[in-house]
Formats: C-alpha cells, structure tokens, sequence
C-alpha cells in the first residue's frame, strides 16, 4: 500500500473528485478525513469507506472551521501528512458582466482563500512531524482560459500560481505541494462549466478541444493525486500537473 499509516485531510469530499481521491487514498492505507459542507454527503463517503476515515462537516472559507478540521483530524486519526484542497466552485458559464459581486467574492472564498486557511492550520503540524504534502486542486482554467468563465479561470490561475510559491518557501520544512489540473470532468459542476444543458451534441463541443476526446473523471485525479501524495514522488515539488487528455498542449 503506497500510503499506509498516512493521515490524509481531502475537502470537496462528498462528491466528484475529492470523493474519488479520498476512497483512493483510503484504498492504498491512508487514514482520511472527508471534508464537505454537505454534512450527508461527507458522512455517506466516510460510511462507505469505512474504518480509518471520519466525516467533518465544514465551511473551508471559515478560519474557525478549518482549525476545527484540523484539530479534530489531529485527535482522531493522528498528524496531518497530506492536504488535499479540492473544494471548489464556479459562476455559471456566462459573459464577465453577468457575474455578481457575491458570486465573484464566494469564488475567491471557496477556490482561494481555503488554500490560505488550510496551509495556516496544517503547515506548522508537517513541520513538527517532519514534513507532508499539499496538493491543491487547481485547473486547465489557469493554464488554458476558456471565454465564459472569466472570474472562475482568475480564482484557478491564483492556485495554480500559489501553489508554485508555496513550494518554494514550504520547501525548508520539508512539505512538498503540487497543483493538480483537471480538465473539464464529469461532476457535479459540469452543466455549470458548460453553460448550455449537459446533451450529447453539447459534450461534443468541449470534448472537441481535447485531444484524447474524453472529460475527465474522478479515477483520473485520483490516480494524479496518488502518485503526487506518494513517497515515490519525494523529489516532485512546485509542478503543475494537468489531467486534460491534452487540453493545454
């Protein structure tokens, strides 16, 4: 098992890609704490998974929040060795103007400020017990901007970005952290990515624009999240990692 006795934090767990990389994770020995503000939903994964993983509802933008998650996964499954920040949320895909103020400003919240809160939290915890991983959850949006989704890909690019600084100044103690880039995937923010009705001939636009002609899937981020949470990537730090079938060639 590539992550036996590792404690694992995944937000965003109660669905989609966090849920994929938590069962994983869980899978290959990891302790996991499934994170979601969807209270039902981050106990369903939890019960599914079974011994080893907890549910923690939690609002990832809340600073009380986040230290509560920390502190309780601290309690129960012992020291946080990897951070997986996957929470996240879009604007419907639209025209920039069309997008409100509290859209844009949850956005910021949810997508970037909990990457802020978590590293706050966790960071002092993997220095004390020698060093962890963070893996945020970034985008092809900031690598490869799609029109329609303009404040959506700003929030993508600023985790991208952050998450190279980060490894710099994380390096020291021993903490790697990577940005994993999914394309456009099969989860519950599709139609909100899409901005047309989720039908076959809408699909086959975007998939049009990548080039081994799929979206991408829960499995496929695990597995990204896998190899990059594992000790077989001990020297792999500061990357943008895209899972996008060739989307940002």
């Amino acid at each position: 098992m590539r992550l036996r006795n590792k404690v694992a934090i995944v937000t965003g767990a109660g669905g989609g890609f966090g849920e994929g990389v938590a069962k994983l994770y869980a899978a290959e020995g990891a302790k996991v704490a499934v994170v979601d503000i969807r209270g039902a939903e981050a106990e369903r994964v939890a019960r599914e998974i079974g011994n080893g993983a907890i549910a923690i509802t939690a609002d990832v933008s809340s600073s009380d929040d986040v230290a509560r998650v920390v502190k309780e996964t601290g309690a129960k499954l012992g020291p946080v060795d990897i951070l997986v920040n996957n929470a996240g949320v879009t604007h419907r895909n639209r025209p920039i103007l069309e997008v409100d103020e509290a859209e844009f400003d949850r956005m910021f919240r949810i997508n970037v400020k909990s990457i802020f809160l978590f590293v706050r939290a966790v960071a002092p915890v993997m220095r004390d017990h020698g060093g962890g991983v963070i893996l945020n959850v970034g985008s092809t949006a900031g690598i490869r901007p799609r029109p329609g989704l303009t404040w959506y890909n700003a929030t993508k690019g600023a985790v991208n970005l952050v998450s190279k600084s980060l490894a710099v100044e994380l390096a020291p103690w021993k903490i790697r952290v990577n940005v994993i880039c999914p394309v456009i995937g099969e989860t519950g923010l599709l139609e909100a990515f899409m901005g047309v009705p989720d039908t076959p001939e809408n699909r086959a636009k975007f998939l049009a624009t990548i080039p081994l002609g799929r979206m991408s899937t829960p499995e496929d981020i695990a597995n990204a999240a896998l190899y990059l949470g594992s000790d077989e990537a001990n020297f792999i730090t500061g990357v943008e990692f895209p899972v996008d079938g060739g989307r940002t060639i």
